[in-house]
Parts: structure tokens; sequence; C-alpha cells
């Protein structure tokens, strides 16, 4: 019976090319007569009939080929994963995590709020990790990575997480090509964003492209979109499915709270991010508290202490922000 439903298709198509075969030879005895009306009315339905059927063709190639990429994907996937299990521990195949989350009713199955607050906070924390360890690699010395005030988090990474799960997750049984293509276009526009949400909110920026070759305003560039695309299939390859795996380990009593109590700390992390910030600009430029609030800010968050964090951080000049506000309010 599976090979029956396996082989429909193929079989279909057997009958689909002796049929444009013996279509194109009625067609060719069909020409020289065109000439005449009543044969040329029969030419003209003949060619909408074909213009119908190349349209109802061609969506069927489609879904054909996404069918052959997916499941020979999922074999790939589960061949890899059985390969490994012998010698290493090995990522689960996606297709596996889709299972169990929805065997055991899981409060973070599939694609919920639960599951992207969870990424996102491991993600900013892994980033950081990285970072500094690249930092250390190329430098030959540790340097704060975070990009909050609160614990080694650095929302980029986490949001850049986010955003290659959201956007990757519907192809995370298909081939590769499809997930390094996606991290690549998901990375850059994740990057760009941030770079022009920090210089204009702040007035600084961590990250300049303007040296490498085939850059956007110095935001990103060809390289490291690349590097977005290898990452993106390592992501949805690889540390998606370990993360899930892991994820499926919380009860979902104490899942729930613990998300919960995350999603707290971090917005409360964000905005004394943003209060002290905000604060380092207005002391840069010369400008007092004007709150108790502000004071207390000052007093917590001072400019050795914020550089400390934000190490990378460089502030554009008053007289550059001044001169961008008047051509944005232009």
């Amino acid at each position: 019976m599976r090979t029956a439903v396996l082989n429909r298709v193929e079989e279909a198509s057997s009958h689909l090319a002796e049929a444009v075969e013996q279509t194109e030879a009625d067609l060719a005895a069909l020409y020289p007569q065109m000439e005449d009306p009543a044969i040329l009315e029969e030419a003209r339905q003949q060619a909408q009939s074909l213009k119908r059927a190349s349209s109802v063709v061609r969506d069927a190639l489609r879904q054909t080929y996404a069918m052959s990429d997916e499941l020979g994907a999922r074999c790939e996937d589960i061949k890899k994963q059985n390969r490994k299990r012998r010698v290493i521990s090995a990522a689960p195949a996606n297709a596996v995590i889709d299972r169990r989350e929805q065997e055991q009713a899981h409060f973070a199955r599939g694609l919920n709020g639960y599951k992207l607050l969870l990424i996102g906070v491991v993600g900013s924390f892994v980033g950081v990790v990285v970072e500094l360890l690249w930092c250390l690699l190329t430098n030959g010395y540790l340097e704060s990575r975070s990009g909050l005030v609160y614990g080694p988090f650095n929302l980029v990474y986490g949001f850049g997480a986010v955003a290659l799960t959201v956007c990757l997750y519907k192809f995370r049984n298909r081939g590769r090509w499809i997930s390094f293509l996606g991290g690549m276009i998901v990375g850059s526009v994740v990057e760009y964003l941030c770079s022009v949400f920090q210089e204009v909110a702040f007035g600084s920026c961590s990250w300049d492209y303007s040296h490498m070759p085939f850059n956007i305003n110095g935001r990103i560039c060809l390289l490291y979109s690349f590097f977005w695309g290898f990452l993106g299939v390592l992501w949805i390859k690889d540390l998606y499915p370990r993360m899930a795996q892991w994820i499926l380990k919380l009860p979902n009593r104490a899942g729930k709270i613990i998300s919960w109590a995350l999603a707290v700390f971090f917005v409360f992390n964000s905005f004394m991010t943003v209060a002290a910030m905000t604060r380092w600009t207005q002391r840069l430029d010369g400008v007092e508290p004007s709150t108790a609030f502000g004071a207390y800010i000052d007093e917590r968050f001072p400019n050795e202490r914020m550089e400390d964090i934000f190490a990378n951080m460089e502030f554009l000049s008053l007289e550059v922000r001044d001169a961008q506000n008047s051509d944005r309010g232009g």
C-alpha cells in the first residue's frame, strides 16, 4: 500500500509525459490548417486549454519538489541523528521533536510564546559567551559584550535567535539550502534594524562595517551575511532541536512559572538599561538629572560602570546627532 502511495505521482507523471508528446504531435498537424477560420478557433481554444494546464502543472511541480525536498531532509536528519548517536550526543531530528511535543502536550510545543521567550533568553546568554570567547581568541583578553545592565545578556542575539526560529521554523524539515538563504536574509535584517535603533535612540553604535566590501551603510556586509546564513543552518538543524529537547524536560507547571519570571526580569532589565543609557548620553552632553530617579541612575550606573558593561559602544558627536535630527525633521 505504501509503495503505491509513494509511486502515485511518478506514475501520473509518466502519463503526463505521454499526453504532452501526443498533444505536441496533434498541434504539429494543426499548424498547417490554421488559415481555416474554424481551425483557427479550435487552435485558440487549444492555447487557452494548454495555458490552464501549464498553470496546474506548475503548481503541482512546485508542490512535488517541496514534498521531495522535505521527505529527503527528514530522512537525512534522522539518519544523521542515528549515525552520531553511536559516537557523541547528536541533535535530535526536528521531526522527532515535533512528535514528542505533541505526545506530551507540552506547554512549549510548536511555536508559541513560551518557547520563543526561552529561546530568546538562552540566545541572549549564549551569544555573549560566544563573543567573549571570540574576543579572547582574537584579542587575547576578555571584554564585556553584554547589552543589558544586569547579567551577561545581549538582546541582539536573543532577537536574532527568535527571528531565525520564527522565520525558519516552517522549513525546519526542509533542505539546508533554504535555511542558509533564510538565515542570510533574517540575520542581515535584524542586524541592520538593531544598528538603526541604537543610533536613533541613543546616538551610538557598537559595530561599523564601512571598511568591509559590499557593505550597506556600514551596518551590514556580505561577509557577515554569509555567516548569518551558516548560522541559520546550524541553528535550525542543530541548536534549535537541542534547545527544544532541553525545554521538553521542563514540567508544564514549573516551565510556565520560570518563563513568566524570566519575562518580568527581562522587562525590568530592559527598562533599567534604557534609563541608564539615556542618562549616560545626557551626562556626556552635560545634562544634569532633573528627577530623583535620574539621580539614582547616575549613582548606580556612572560612566565608568557603563563603559565596562558596553565596552564596544561609541557615541556620535553632539554635532553629528544634531545634524541627523535636523535632517529627519526636515
